[in-house]
C-alpha cells in the first residue's frame, strides 16, 4: 500500500526510521545538556534570575504589558489598513486595463522589495521632517508606516495568486451569466479565492507581529521585546530568563492568531458546503433555464 507521498515502508524501512528517530533524540539531548550547562556555568538559571517574573508583578506591570500592548496596538493597526489595501493593490493587479495593472504592479513590486526596516527608518525621517507629529508618538506611526506599506504589497502577491489559482471556468460562467468583471471578483473569485489564501494570509499576520520588534531596535518604540534592556537593568542582568519568557508571550499570540485562522477556515468550509444546491430534473429533462441556473449556482458555490 501506497499514498500520494511516498510507498508505506516495510519493515527494514521501519526499523530505520526507528533507529534514525532514536539518534536525533540522543542529538538533541545532547545538545540541550550543553546548552543548560553553558547557562549554568554563566549563573543564567539561578533562582534569583527566574523568580521576578512570579514573584514581582512590577515585572509585567511596569515593562511586560506595557510593552505588550504596544506591540499589539502596532499590529492591530497595520492588520486592519494593510489587508483591504492588500486586497485593493492585489485586484488592481489583476485588472483588464493596462493603466491601472502596470502602476499598482510597479507600487506593488517597489515597496515589496525594500527591507520593512528602512521603510520604518524612511517613514521616521519623513514624519520628523514634514509633520508636526509628537515624537512620543512619531515611532508608532513610523513602525505602522512601513508595516503596512511593505505587507500591502506582499498580501496584494498573495490575493493575485489565490485568484489565479481558481479554475477558468469559475470567471468564464459568471461571464456567460452576464456579470461585470467587478461583479465577478466580488462575489465569484474572492470568496472561493479567501479559503485557498488564508493560510498564507496568518502566515503574514504573524509576521506583522513579529516586525514590530524592528520598531523598538532602532526607532525607540517600546514594544514588547525593546523591555529587555530595562529588565535586564533593573533585575540582575537575567537576559537568558527574559528573552524565554518574552519569546513565549510571542509564541501564545501567534498560536491564537493560528487557532482562531484555523476556526474561520473551517467555517468558511462549512460554509461553502451547506450553501450549495443542486437543481433537479424536472420529468428526466433540463430545460435551459435549469442549466443557467444550475451554472450561476456552481459560479457562485464554487
Amino acid at each position: 500500500m501506497s499514498s500520494v507521498l511516498y510507498d508505506t515502508p516495510g519493515p527494514r524501512a521501519k526499523r530505520r526510521n526507528v533507529l534514525y528517530t532514536i539518534v536525533f533524540l540522543a542529538v538533541l539531548g545532547l545538545v540541550a545538556w550543553w546548552v543548560l550547562s553553558a547557562m549554568a556555568d554563566k549563573n543564567q538559571l539561578d533562582a534569583d534570575k527566574w523568580s521576578p517574573f512570579v514573584t514581582d508583578s512590577r515585572v509585567w506591570t511596569t515593562y511586560l504589558l506595557p510593552g505588550l500592548t504596544e506591540t499589539l496596538k502596532a499590529a492591530a493597526l497595520s492588520i486592519v489598513i494593510a489587508l483591504p489595501l492588500g486586497a485593493l493593490l492585489g485586484i488592481g493587479r489583476l485588472s483588464d486595463h493596462r493603466w491601472v495593472r502596470v502602476p499598482v504592479g510597479a507600487v506593488v513590486e517597489f515597496f515589496r522589495a525594500i527591507p520593512v526596516l528602512l521603510l520604518m527608518m524612511f517613514a521616521a525621517a519623513l514624519y520628523r521632517e514634514f509633520t508636526t507629529i509628537s515624537s512620543d508618538f512619531r515611532p508608532l506611526y513610523a513602525v505602522v508606516t512601513g508595516l503596512v506599506l511593505y505587507n500591502a504589497s506582499v498580501i496584494a502577491e498573495v490575493v493575485r495568486a489565490g485568484v489565479l489559482s481558481l479554475p477558468r471556468g469559475q470567471g468564464d460562467a459568471a461571464e456567460a451569466l452576464g456579470m461585470r468583471k467587478g461583479q465577478t471578483m466580488l462575489y465569484v473569485l474572492l470568496p472561493q479565492a479567501v479559503t485557498v489564501m488564508l493560510p498564507a494570509l496568518v502566515s503574514q499576520l504573524v509576521v506583522i507581529v513579529k516586525d514590530t520588534a524592528l520598531g523598538g531596535a532602532m526607532l525607540g518604540f517600546g514594544e514588547l521585546l525593546s523591555q529587555n534592556r530595562q529588565i535586564t537593568a533593573n533585575y540582575g542582568a537575567n537576559t537568558i530568563a527574559t528573552f524565554t519568557v518574552i519569546a513565549l508571550i510571542y509564541i501564545a499570540i501567534n498560536a491564537i492568531l493560528t487557532h482562531l485562522a484555523g476556526r474561520l477556515e473551517r467555517r468558511l468550509r462549512q460554509g461553502k458546503k451547506s450553501a450549495a444546491v443542486t437543481v433537479p430534473a424536472q420529468g428526466g429533462a433540463v430545460d435551459a433555464q435549469a442549466g443557467a441556473t444550475q451554472t450561476k449556482t456552481d459560479a457562485v458555490s464554487g
